[in-house]
């Protein structure tokens, strides 16, 4: 019996938009995963160098040189983004402080311009001075305040945190803890309000840049200025009066011009015999400045720092937090509700830092030295937005150290290569390697 073999020819169905698709534009575009280039671009390596590989700096080198030169090359090699907008709004805040503050003083003024700006050109300075711009912001910023007219200003508010305090506890937990008052409970509260809160800060950074990871103290320096130049913003367009005013009088309207209050740590100068805080908090630049409570955001803040690096701290930084708290209410500075607020902006920021440019803590590492390369984020990698964006598994382990360079106009100032990511092809190679066991 004779088989009859039967072709059946179909017609092949093209898509639509396959000329679009097939322009020498689109073709030109390889995958990432394919794009070797591509792969070292961000950690300033090519591909001269992944098949030679020649002698590498650690990532938690330090800068040493003095050359401008060497900054404006990097400048002019920067690929700019919207994050870079910070910069403009530091130097904004900077140049309106400046402006404001009495006397005039152009000659010394335009001289403490020019020398921070030297500081941040020479590689050897801006490598710290860049990150920490906005704490020195931050401080400007809040002394040259009082020289803001008056006219101008918005209304003090002297019932609404009284009057939020019992809406959401039902009684006022200042005048409750400041009624039982003795030298022993003065210096208990005076240890974190009036030194830890102006140590701890410089005391957590040295920690955490000897034993965490690179690029961590920087990210602490950015988040404390900018969490204290928010606090002070809020502070001057939403004045409201402490405990204090309240104590001394009642609810009666405040009025710009009227000086401030040490309230209880008048007892420890007092105790001691030295005027510590009397005159500073009695001509302080915002007198009216209880919310939110900066007190309470910054150890709040220096708490979720260490916590994060160092685990096993967590209990001592909930005490802390919880010991400052109080001392803020015993001494009669802040509301609840001011404590409230502080907590709520920094975690608020801390949340966002930590999932897009935080470096994090790799096990068995107990130096910054220690470390070969560094990766950032929490960012949950997405195969499709991966393939959207053309990465492929190399492009997707590398994305959230893609970030930290846009959080920063100069974060490769920090370090030697980039401000972090791998310090070598090697290294780069490895973390990608474990980035496709996790897919």
């Amino acid at each position: 019996m004779q088989q009859t073999n039967t072709v059946v020819e179909t017609e092949t169905q093209i898509p639509l938009g396959w000329r679009e698709r097939l322009s020498p534009s689109k073709i030109d575009k390889i995958p990432g995963r394919y794009n070797l280039p591509r792969m070292f671009r961000k950690s300033g390596h090519s591909t001269k160098q992944m098949r030679e590989p020649g002698p590498t700096r650690s990532v938690a080198a330090l800068q040493t040189s003095f050359k401008i030169t060497d900054t404006f090359e990097l400048l002019r090699t920067r690929r700019w983004s919207v994050f870079d907008v910070q910069h403009v709004v530091l130097a904004g805040l900077c140049i309106f402080s400046i402006w404001i503050i009495e006397p005039s003083a152009p000659i010394i003024k335009t001289a403490a311009g020019l020398g921070y700006l030297l500081l941040l050109l020479m590689p050897i300075t801006r490598q710290f001075f860049l990150p920490s711009w906005p704490i020195w912001t931050y401080l400007l910023y809040f002394f040259s305040s009082r020289f803001i007219p008056y006219d101008i200003r918005p209304d003090i508010f002297v019932k609404v945190l009284p009057a939020l305090e019992d809406i959401l506890y039902g009684t006022n937990f200042s005048s409750t803890f400041a009624k039982w008052t003795n030298p022993v409970l003065d210096v208990f509260a005076w240890f974190p309000y009036g030194i830890g809160h102006f140590g701890l800060p410089a005391v957590c950074s040295a920690i955490m840049f000897i034993f965490a990871a690179p690029g961590t103290v920087p990210m602490f320096a950015k988040s404390f200025g900018w969490m204290s130049t928010l606090g002070v913003s809020i502070q001057l367009f939403f004045p409201c009066t402490p405990p204090w005013y309240e104590r001394l009088h009642g609810l009666e309207p405040a009025k710009y011009g009227m000086q401030g209050s040490p309230a209880g740590l008048a007892r420890i100068d007092a105790l001691f015999g030295v005027d510590m805080y009397t005159t500073s908090f009695t001509t302080a630049p915002v007198p009216f400045g209880a919310f939110p409570s900066l007190h309470a955001a910054d150890a709040i803040l220096e708490a979720l720092f260490i916590s994060y690096c160092f685990p096993k701290l967590k209990g001592l930084c909930i005490f802390y937090v919880c010991w400052i708290c109080w001392a803020t209410m015993y001494l009669n500075h802040h509301y609840a509700v001011d404590l409230l607020g502080g907590g709520i902006i920094a975690y608020s920021i801390f949340f966002v830092v930590k999932k897009f440019w935080l470096p994090r803590p790799q096990p068995g590492k107990t130096y910054r030295w220690q470390y070969e390369y560094v990766e950032v984020g929490e960012m949950k990698k997405s195969k499709a937005l991966d393939e959207e964006l053309g990465y492929g598994h190399v492009g997707a382990g590398k994305r959230s150290v893609d970030y930290v360079n846009e959080f920063t106009v100069l974060d490769s100032f920090m370090h030697s290569g980039s401000s972090s990511g791998s310090s070598s092809p090697t290294t780069s190679t490895r973390s990608d390697r474990s980035n496709r066991r996790t897919d």
